[in-house]
Protein backbone atom coordinates (compact mmCIF):
# COMPACT_ATOMS: atom_id res chain seq x y z
CA UNK A 1 0.00 0.00 0.00
CA UNK A 2 3.18 2.56 1.03
CA UNK A 3 4.92 1.88 -2.65
CA UNK A 4 1.32 2.68 -4.30
CA UNK A 5 0.51 5.81 -2.37
CA UNK A 6 4.44 7.05 -3.31
CA UNK A 7 3.96 6.13 -7.25
CA UNK A 8 0.70 7.98 -7.04
CA UNK A 9 1.66 11.22 -5.34
CA UNK A 10 4.90 11.06 -7.99
CA UNK A 11 2.58 11.10 -10.77
CA UNK A 12 0.90 13.91 -9.10
CA UNK A 13 3.93 15.76 -8.52
CA UNK A 14 5.15 15.27 -12.33
CA UNK A 15 2.44 16.78 -13.31
CA UNK A 16 2.94 20.11 -11.58
CA UNK A 17 3.11 23.28 -13.73
CA UNK A 18 6.89 23.73 -13.49
CA UNK A 19 7.58 20.47 -15.36
CA UNK A 20 4.53 20.87 -18.37
CA UNK A 21 3.44 24.55 -17.55
CA UNK A 22 -0.01 23.39 -18.77
CA UNK A 23 -2.92 25.94 -18.25
CA UNK A 24 -5.69 25.50 -15.58
CA UNK A 25 -9.03 26.15 -18.36
CA UNK A 26 -12.68 26.25 -16.37
CA UNK A 27 -15.27 24.15 -18.53
CA UNK A 28 -16.81 27.02 -19.75
CA UNK A 29 -13.81 28.59 -21.28
CA UNK A 30 -11.75 25.46 -22.37
CA UNK A 31 -13.20 25.68 -26.24
CA UNK A 32 -13.00 29.05 -26.56
CA UNK A 33 -9.83 30.63 -29.17
CA UNK A 34 -7.02 31.55 -27.21
CA UNK A 35 -5.90 35.03 -26.62
CA UNK A 36 -2.46 35.34 -27.60
CA UNK A 37 -0.44 38.24 -26.25
CA UNK A 38 -0.26 39.91 -29.52
CA UNK A 39 -3.91 39.00 -30.46
CA UNK A 40 -4.98 41.09 -27.33
CA UNK A 41 -2.60 43.92 -28.58
CA UNK A 42 -4.05 44.23 -31.80
CA UNK A 43 -7.51 44.25 -30.32
CA UNK A 44 -6.92 46.65 -28.17
CA UNK A 45 -5.34 49.11 -30.85
CA UNK A 46 -7.85 48.67 -33.55
CA UNK A 47 -11.03 49.37 -30.96
CA UNK A 48 -10.05 51.32 -27.92
CA UNK A 49 -12.66 54.41 -27.42
CA UNK A 50 -9.81 56.00 -25.54
CA UNK A 51 -7.57 55.80 -28.45
CA UNK A 52 -10.02 56.58 -30.97
CA UNK A 53 -11.20 59.34 -28.89
CA UNK A 54 -7.26 60.66 -29.34
CA UNK A 55 -7.40 60.25 -32.43
CA UNK A 56 -10.51 62.27 -33.61
CA UNK A 57 -9.14 64.94 -31.53
CA UNK A 58 -5.80 65.33 -33.51
CA UNK A 59 -7.72 65.12 -36.58
CA UNK A 60 -9.89 68.17 -35.61
CA UNK A 61 -7.12 70.30 -34.30
CA UNK A 62 -5.03 69.28 -37.92
CA UNK A 63 -8.06 71.59 -39.32
CA UNK A 64 -7.74 74.80 -37.13
CA UNK A 65 -4.30 75.98 -38.74
CA UNK A 66 -5.92 77.08 -42.04
CA UNK A 67 -8.66 78.61 -40.18
CA UNK A 68 -6.72 81.10 -38.08
CA UNK A 69 -3.91 81.89 -40.32
CA UNK A 70 -6.59 83.11 -43.12
CA UNK A 71 -7.57 86.73 -42.93
CA UNK A 72 -10.59 87.61 -40.84
CA UNK A 73 -14.30 87.60 -43.02
CA UNK A 74 -15.26 90.70 -44.32
CA UNK A 75 -17.80 93.12 -43.99
CA UNK A 76 -20.78 93.64 -46.54
CA UNK A 77 -22.98 96.64 -45.23
CA UNK A 78 -26.07 98.05 -47.12
CA UNK A 79 -27.30 101.29 -45.74
CA UNK A 80 -30.40 103.95 -46.34
CA UNK A 81 -28.62 107.42 -45.41
CA UNK A 82 -30.64 110.50 -44.51
CA UNK A 83 -33.91 110.11 -45.65
CA UNK A 84 -36.59 112.79 -44.59
CA UNK A 85 -38.61 111.70 -41.86
CA UNK A 86 -41.87 113.74 -43.59
CA UNK A 87 -41.84 111.89 -46.80
CA UNK A 88 -39.19 109.12 -47.17
CA UNK A 89 -38.59 110.42 -50.70
CA UNK A 90 -35.30 109.59 -52.02
CA UNK A 91 -34.80 112.39 -54.26
CA UNK A 92 -36.13 115.54 -51.75
CA UNK A 93 -32.64 116.01 -49.86
CA UNK A 94 -29.31 116.00 -51.27
CA UNK A 95 -27.46 113.81 -49.22
CA UNK A 96 -30.25 110.74 -49.38
CA UNK A 97 -28.88 107.92 -50.62
CA UNK A 98 -28.67 103.95 -50.46
CA UNK A 99 -25.24 102.63 -49.55
CA UNK A 100 -23.38 99.23 -50.41
CA UNK A 101 -20.60 98.74 -48.24
CA UNK A 102 -17.15 96.26 -47.95
CA UNK A 103 -14.85 96.66 -45.04
CA UNK A 104 -11.99 94.24 -44.23
CA UNK A 105 -9.81 93.71 -41.29
CA UNK A 106 -5.98 93.24 -42.23
CA UNK A 107 -3.74 92.13 -38.60
CA UNK A 108 -0.46 93.41 -38.52
CA UNK A 109 1.99 91.45 -41.15
CA UNK A 110 3.04 88.18 -39.30
CA UNK A 111 0.42 88.17 -36.91
CA UNK A 112 -1.61 84.97 -39.27
CA UNK A 113 1.46 83.30 -39.99
CA UNK A 114 2.51 83.19 -36.08
CA UNK A 115 -1.60 82.21 -34.91
CA UNK A 116 -1.32 79.09 -37.68
CA UNK A 117 2.09 78.40 -36.73
CA UNK A 118 0.92 78.01 -33.14
CA UNK A 119 -1.98 75.73 -34.19
CA UNK A 120 0.06 73.35 -36.49
CA UNK A 121 2.25 73.18 -33.11
CA UNK A 122 -0.81 71.97 -31.11
CA UNK A 123 -1.91 69.67 -33.69
CA UNK A 124 1.25 68.25 -33.74
CA UNK A 125 1.72 68.12 -29.88
CA UNK A 126 -1.84 66.10 -30.27
CA UNK A 127 -0.83 63.43 -32.71
CA UNK A 128 2.53 62.62 -30.35
CA UNK A 129 -0.01 62.16 -27.62
CA UNK A 130 -1.87 59.71 -29.78
CA UNK A 131 1.60 57.99 -30.29
CA UNK A 132 1.99 57.93 -26.59
CA UNK A 133 -1.67 56.81 -25.29
CA UNK A 134 -0.92 54.13 -27.99
CA UNK A 135 2.18 53.06 -26.14
CA UNK A 136 0.53 53.03 -22.79
CA UNK A 137 -2.66 51.45 -23.62
CA UNK A 138 0.34 48.75 -25.22
CA UNK A 139 1.88 48.81 -22.21
CA UNK A 140 -1.22 48.07 -20.01
CA UNK A 141 -2.70 45.64 -22.51
CA UNK A 142 0.79 43.41 -21.83
CA UNK A 143 0.58 43.71 -18.31
CA UNK A 144 -3.12 42.38 -17.84
CA UNK A 145 -2.36 39.65 -20.78
CA UNK A 146 0.89 38.21 -18.19
CA UNK A 147 -1.15 39.09 -14.88
CA UNK A 148 -3.80 36.83 -16.14
CA UNK A 149 -0.97 34.43 -17.33
CA UNK A 150 0.26 34.22 -13.88
CA UNK A 151 -2.90 33.76 -12.40
CA UNK A 152 -3.57 30.58 -14.81
CA UNK A 153 -0.31 29.39 -13.75
CA UNK A 154 -1.19 30.19 -9.83
CA UNK A 155 -4.93 28.41 -10.47
CA UNK A 156 -2.83 25.43 -11.89
CA UNK A 157 -0.34 25.16 -9.36
CA UNK A 158 -3.51 25.65 -6.30
CA UNK A 159 -4.73 22.29 -7.99
CA UNK A 160 -1.63 19.95 -8.52
CA UNK A 161 -0.91 21.07 -4.45
CA UNK A 162 -4.49 19.81 -3.91
CA UNK A 163 -4.22 16.71 -5.61
CA UNK A 164 -1.04 16.20 -3.71
CA UNK A 165 -2.59 16.98 0.17
CA UNK A 166 -5.33 14.35 -1.10
CA UNK A 167 -2.59 11.89 -1.33
CA UNK A 168 -1.00 13.00 1.95
CA UNK A 169 -4.53 12.65 3.51
CA UNK A 170 -5.23 9.24 1.78
CA UNK A 171 -1.48 8.36 3.72
CA UNK A 172 -2.64 9.88 6.68
CA UNK A 173 -5.46 7.99 7.28
CA UNK A 174 -3.99 4.81 6.23
CA UNK A 175 -1.52 4.96 8.81
CA UNK A 176 -3.89 6.46 11.54
CA UNK A 177 -6.33 3.10 10.64
CA UNK A 178 -3.56 0.93 10.74
CA UNK A 179 -2.51 2.49 14.52
CA UNK A 180 0.70 3.88 12.61
CA UNK A 181 -0.39 7.53 12.58
CA UNK A 182 -2.21 9.98 14.32
CA UNK A 183 -5.76 11.71 14.01
CA UNK A 184 -3.79 15.41 14.20
CA UNK A 185 -1.93 14.52 10.94
CA UNK A 186 -5.66 13.68 9.13
CA UNK A 187 -6.99 16.92 10.67
CA UNK A 188 -3.92 19.04 9.57
CA UNK A 189 -3.87 18.03 6.08
CA UNK A 190 -7.33 18.52 5.87
CA UNK A 191 -6.78 21.97 7.37
CA UNK A 192 -4.15 22.48 4.60
CA UNK A 193 -6.51 21.63 2.00
CA UNK A 194 -9.48 23.88 3.11
CA UNK A 195 -6.70 26.32 3.43
CA UNK A 196 -5.28 26.09 -0.79
CA UNK A 197 -9.16 25.64 -1.49
CA UNK A 198 -9.72 28.91 -0.19
CA UNK A 199 -6.64 30.57 -2.02
CA UNK A 200 -8.37 29.18 -4.97
CA UNK A 201 -11.13 30.83 -4.49
CA UNK A 202 -9.44 34.08 -3.80
CA UNK A 203 -7.41 33.63 -6.68
CA UNK A 204 -10.51 32.82 -9.26
CA UNK A 205 -12.04 35.94 -7.89
CA UNK A 206 -8.82 38.20 -8.84
CA UNK A 207 -8.55 36.79 -12.36
CA UNK A 208 -11.71 37.73 -12.66
CA UNK A 209 -10.84 41.23 -11.56
CA UNK A 210 -8.06 41.03 -14.32
CA UNK A 211 -10.00 39.54 -17.16
CA UNK A 212 -12.51 42.30 -16.66
CA UNK A 213 -9.91 45.18 -16.72
CA UNK A 214 -8.49 43.26 -19.98
CA UNK A 215 -11.63 43.33 -21.56
CA UNK A 216 -12.41 46.88 -21.19
CA UNK A 217 -9.04 47.71 -22.68
CA UNK A 218 -10.33 45.75 -25.61
CA UNK A 219 -13.57 47.16 -26.09
CA UNK A 220 -15.42 43.87 -25.03
CA UNK A 221 -18.13 43.07 -22.83
CA UNK A 222 -16.68 42.99 -19.25
CA UNK A 223 -18.00 39.27 -19.10
CA UNK A 224 -16.29 38.12 -21.72
CA UNK A 225 -14.63 35.21 -20.34
CA UNK A 226 -10.85 35.07 -21.66
CA UNK A 227 -8.68 32.11 -22.64
CA UNK A 228 -4.91 32.53 -22.97
CA UNK A 229 -2.80 29.64 -24.24
CA UNK A 230 -1.11 27.07 -22.95
CA UNK A 231 2.43 27.48 -24.09
CA UNK A 232 3.94 31.38 -23.99
CA UNK A 233 7.88 32.77 -24.85
CA UNK A 234 10.05 31.99 -21.94
CA UNK A 235 12.82 33.89 -23.58
CA UNK A 236 14.64 36.35 -21.42
CA UNK A 237 16.60 38.66 -23.63
CA UNK A 238 19.39 40.95 -23.22
CA UNK A 239 19.09 44.87 -22.66
CA UNK A 240 20.99 47.45 -24.16
CA UNK A 241 22.76 49.34 -22.19
CA UNK A 242 20.84 52.10 -20.07
CA UNK A 243 22.83 55.04 -21.50
CA UNK A 244 21.35 53.66 -24.97
CA UNK A 245 18.35 53.62 -23.54
CA UNK A 246 18.19 57.11 -22.38
CA UNK A 247 19.04 58.42 -25.68
CA UNK A 248 16.53 56.08 -27.52
CA UNK A 249 13.82 57.76 -25.42
CA UNK A 250 15.42 61.13 -25.53
CA UNK A 251 14.80 60.75 -29.57
CA UNK A 252 11.50 58.91 -30.00
CA UNK A 253 9.33 58.69 -27.19
CA UNK A 254 6.40 60.77 -28.27
CA UNK A 255 5.44 62.12 -24.59
CA UNK A 256 8.74 64.19 -24.84
CA UNK A 257 8.11 64.87 -28.77
CA UNK A 258 4.94 66.25 -27.38
CA UNK A 259 6.05 68.65 -24.87
CA UNK A 260 8.55 69.74 -27.10
CA UNK A 261 6.05 70.89 -29.76
CA UNK A 262 4.26 72.46 -26.82
CA UNK A 263 7.27 74.33 -26.11
CA UNK A 264 7.80 75.40 -30.05
CA UNK A 265 3.69 76.37 -29.64
CA UNK A 266 4.51 78.75 -26.98
CA UNK A 267 7.45 80.17 -28.28
CA UNK A 268 5.18 80.99 -31.93
CA UNK A 269 2.55 82.74 -29.05
CA UNK A 270 4.97 84.48 -27.20
CA UNK A 271 5.81 85.76 -30.75
CA UNK A 272 2.56 86.57 -31.21
CA UNK A 273 1.60 88.12 -28.23
CA UNK A 274 5.08 91.14 -28.74
CA UNK A 275 3.59 91.56 -32.11
CA UNK A 276 0.21 92.52 -30.63
CA UNK A 277 2.00 96.26 -30.00
CA UNK A 278 1.89 96.74 -33.61
CA UNK A 279 -1.60 98.20 -35.12
CA UNK A 280 -4.25 96.14 -37.08
CA UNK A 281 -5.96 97.44 -39.71
CA UNK A 282 -9.27 98.16 -41.22
CA UNK A 283 -10.07 98.60 -44.91
CA UNK A 284 -13.63 100.29 -46.17
CA UNK A 285 -15.01 101.01 -49.15
CA UNK A 286 -18.82 102.55 -49.65
CA UNK A 287 -20.87 103.52 -52.54
CA UNK A 288 -24.22 105.53 -52.44
CA UNK A 289 -26.86 105.66 -55.19
CA UNK A 290 -28.56 109.30 -54.96
CA UNK A 291 -31.51 110.38 -57.09
CA UNK A 292 -32.91 113.48 -58.11
CA UNK A 293 -31.49 116.93 -59.44
CA UNK A 294 -29.44 119.01 -57.96
CA UNK A 295 -30.81 122.83 -57.72
CA UNK A 296 -29.99 125.63 -60.24
CA UNK A 297 -28.08 127.25 -61.13
CA UNK A 298 -25.61 124.12 -60.82
CA UNK A 299 -28.38 121.89 -62.32
CA UNK A 300 -28.21 118.21 -63.79
CA UNK A 301 -28.49 114.88 -61.75
CA UNK A 302 -26.70 114.10 -58.56
CA UNK A 303 -24.08 112.45 -58.51
CA UNK A 304 -23.14 109.15 -56.33
CA UNK A 305 -20.83 109.30 -53.60
CA UNK A 306 -17.81 107.00 -53.51
CA UNK A 307 -16.41 106.33 -49.97
CA UNK A 308 -12.69 105.38 -48.57
CA UNK A 309 -12.14 104.53 -44.70
CA UNK A 310 -9.07 103.64 -43.20
CA UNK A 311 -8.84 102.58 -39.55
CA UNK A 312 -6.15 101.79 -37.17
CA UNK A 313 -5.98 99.65 -33.93
CA UNK A 314 -4.15 102.12 -31.73
CA UNK A 315 -2.49 99.84 -28.79
CA UNK A 316 -3.65 102.59 -25.89
CA UNK A 317 -3.70 100.73 -23.26
CA UNK A 318 -0.75 98.36 -24.06
CA UNK A 319 1.02 98.97 -20.08
CA UNK A 320 -2.46 96.94 -18.82
CA UNK A 321 -2.53 94.51 -21.83
CA UNK A 322 -0.43 93.90 -24.73
CA UNK A 323 2.60 93.99 -21.92
CA UNK A 324 0.78 92.24 -19.38
CA UNK A 325 0.06 89.60 -22.29
CA UNK A 326 4.07 89.19 -23.23
CA UNK A 327 4.86 88.46 -19.37
CA UNK A 328 2.04 85.54 -19.54
CA UNK A 329 3.26 83.69 -22.75
CA UNK A 330 7.08 84.32 -21.85
CA UNK A 331 6.20 82.22 -18.35
CA UNK A 332 4.20 79.90 -19.89
CA UNK A 333 6.78 78.59 -22.27
CA UNK A 334 8.88 78.83 -19.07
CA UNK A 335 7.07 76.27 -17.73
CA UNK A 336 6.69 74.09 -20.50
CA UNK A 337 10.94 74.16 -20.33
CA UNK A 338 10.55 72.64 -17.41
CA UNK A 339 8.16 70.66 -17.41
CA UNK A 340 10.09 68.56 -20.63
CA UNK A 341 13.21 68.76 -17.88
CA UNK A 342 10.74 67.31 -15.06
CA UNK A 343 9.18 64.64 -18.25
CA UNK A 344 12.97 63.81 -18.76
CA UNK A 345 13.84 63.03 -15.48
CA UNK A 346 10.53 60.69 -14.85
CA UNK A 347 11.39 58.83 -18.05
CA UNK A 348 15.20 58.22 -17.30
CA UNK A 349 13.97 57.01 -13.80
CA UNK A 350 11.20 54.58 -15.41
CA UNK A 351 13.57 53.59 -17.79
CA UNK A 352 16.01 52.81 -14.99
CA UNK A 353 12.82 51.15 -12.72
CA UNK A 354 12.04 48.84 -15.27
CA UNK A 355 15.67 47.69 -16.35
CA UNK A 356 16.28 46.78 -12.83
CA UNK A 357 13.03 44.63 -11.82
CA UNK A 358 13.53 42.94 -15.40
CA UNK A 359 16.85 41.95 -14.22
CA UNK A 360 15.44 41.12 -11.13
CA UNK A 361 12.80 38.89 -11.92
CA UNK A 362 15.05 37.64 -14.82
CA UNK A 363 17.57 36.08 -12.28
CA UNK A 364 14.67 34.72 -9.55
CA UNK A 365 12.98 33.50 -12.86
CA UNK A 366 16.36 31.18 -13.35
CA UNK A 367 17.10 30.31 -9.70
CA UNK A 368 13.83 28.72 -9.21
CA UNK A 369 13.60 27.16 -12.56
CA UNK A 370 16.93 25.32 -12.27
CA UNK A 371 17.29 25.32 -8.57
CA UNK A 372 14.91 25.98 -5.92
CA UNK A 373 11.71 24.57 -7.28
CA UNK A 374 13.63 21.16 -8.41
CA UNK A 375 15.27 21.03 -4.81
CA UNK A 376 11.83 21.91 -3.21
CA UNK A 377 10.57 19.00 -5.10
CA UNK A 378 12.54 16.44 -4.19
CA UNK A 379 12.64 17.03 -0.74
CA UNK A 380 9.27 17.23 -0.71
CA UNK A 381 9.60 13.38 -2.52
CA UNK A 382 11.73 12.46 0.38
CA UNK A 383 9.74 13.83 3.46
CA UNK A 384 6.82 12.02 1.66
CA UNK A 385 9.13 8.59 1.65
CA UNK A 386 10.10 9.36 5.33
CA UNK A 387 7.10 9.97 6.53
CA UNK A 388 5.41 6.61 5.34
CA UNK A 389 8.11 4.60 7.46
CA UNK A 390 7.76 7.01 10.12
CA UNK A 391 11.02 8.67 10.04
CA UNK A 392 9.22 12.26 9.26
CA UNK A 393 6.58 14.01 11.15
CA UNK A 394 3.75 14.97 9.28
CA UNK A 395 3.97 18.39 10.19
CA UNK A 396 7.55 18.56 8.45
CA UNK A 397 6.02 16.83 4.97
CA UNK A 398 2.93 19.37 5.06
CA UNK A 399 5.61 22.41 5.74
CA UNK A 400 7.79 20.76 2.75
CA UNK A 401 5.06 20.83 0.88
CA UNK A 402 4.04 24.54 1.67
CA UNK A 403 7.31 25.39 0.38
CA UNK A 404 6.98 23.68 -2.61
CA UNK A 405 3.64 25.48 -3.34
CA UNK A 406 5.34 28.56 -2.71
CA UNK A 407 7.98 28.62 -4.44
CA UNK A 408 6.43 27.08 -7.28
CA UNK A 409 4.22 30.28 -7.60
CA UNK A 410 7.08 33.02 -7.33
CA UNK A 411 8.54 30.75 -10.12
CA UNK A 412 5.89 31.94 -12.46
CA UNK A 413 5.38 34.92 -10.66
CA UNK A 414 8.92 36.05 -11.92
CA UNK A 415 8.24 34.90 -15.18
CA UNK A 416 5.12 37.44 -15.20
CA UNK A 417 6.87 40.38 -13.70
CA UNK A 418 9.81 40.23 -15.75
CA UNK A 419 7.61 40.28 -18.96
CA UNK A 420 5.52 43.23 -17.33
CA UNK A 421 8.70 44.83 -16.34
CA UNK A 422 9.58 44.33 -20.32
CA UNK A 423 6.28 46.07 -21.29
CA UNK A 424 6.67 48.85 -19.23
CA UNK A 425 10.34 49.06 -20.53
CA UNK A 426 8.99 49.33 -24.04
CA UNK A 427 6.81 52.00 -23.33
CA UNK A 428 9.64 54.40 -21.56
CA UNK A 429 11.36 54.04 -24.09
CA UNK A 430 9.06 54.89 -26.99
CA UNK A 431 9.80 51.95 -29.27
CA UNK A 432 10.31 47.97 -28.92
CA UNK A 433 14.28 47.51 -29.87
CA UNK A 434 15.36 48.04 -26.19
CA UNK A 435 17.48 44.14 -27.10
CA UNK A 436 20.52 43.34 -28.07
Amino acid sequence: MKVTLFEKFKIVLALTPFVLGTKFLHASESELIALTEISAVEIAIRDNPNLAEMQTRYEALAEVPSQVGTLPDPMVSVNAMNFPTDTYERDQEAMTQLQVGFSQVFPFPGKLSLKEEAAEYDARAAGHSVDELRLQLIKNVKSKWWQLYYMDRALETVDSNQALLRQFITVAKTKYETGKGLQQDVLLSQLELSRLMDQEIQLEAIRRNQAIQLNILMDRPANDPITLPDKVSKMMPNLVDESELYQKAASVRPRLKQMETQIDAAKSRLDLAKRDYYPDFKLGVTYGDRTGDNPLPRGGARSDFLSVMVGVKIPLYAGRKQSKAVSQKSLELQKNRYALLDEKGLVTAAISSAVTDYHRAKKQYSLFGSGIVPQAQQTVQSMLAGYQVSEVDFLNLVRSQMTLFNYELQYWKALSDAKQALARLEAAVGEETVYE
